[in-house]
């Protein structure tokens, strides 16, 4: 086998992560999949793991996808010092201040890289939705 065949296989090997301390997929997608050593998750809305959505005050939303992507990586021995790039979707820039402060709370140094944008719409018509990526390390 060549050096550059065994590149190949190496890079489609992936692990698909499911649990149920973060709310289900709710549609054709994985809560997370791993790949060399990275963890892809999937965007955390403020559904409860029991699929309750925390709707009203975005800082009650934003603490429940906090909570989400925290019991989502707990079950892969991860945690947030683990994150190295954050997208937050916003349904209005307007939330941004309690958002950050929020999403700032769990970072205690190092934060990761990010991006936030304000989006036309998110699913269920929630505030928040926020998607991390992670290194094993």
């Amino acid at each position: 086998m060549s050096l550059r065949s065994e590149q190949v296989k190496f890079f489609g090997m992936k692990t698909v992560h499911s649990t149920d301390k973060a709310p289900a997929a709710i549609g054709p997608y994985s809560q997370a999949v791993e790949a060399n050593g990275f963890v892809f998750c999937s965007g955390s809305i403020p559904l409860t793991p029991e699929g309750v959505l925390i709707e009203g005050d975005v800082r009650a939303q934003t603490q429940q996808v906090m909570s989400n992507i925290e019991g989502l990586l707990g079950s892969m021995g991860l945690g947030f010092e683990n994150i190295v790039k954050t997208t937050i979707f916003l349904s209005s820039m307007d939330h941004f201040g309690v958002v950050n402060e929020v999403y700032g709370s769990c970072f205690k140094s190092d934060p990761p890289a990010r991006s936030t944008v304000a989006v036309a719409g998110l699913p269920k018509n929630v505030d928040v939705e926020i998607e991390v990526i992670c290194v094993r390390g």
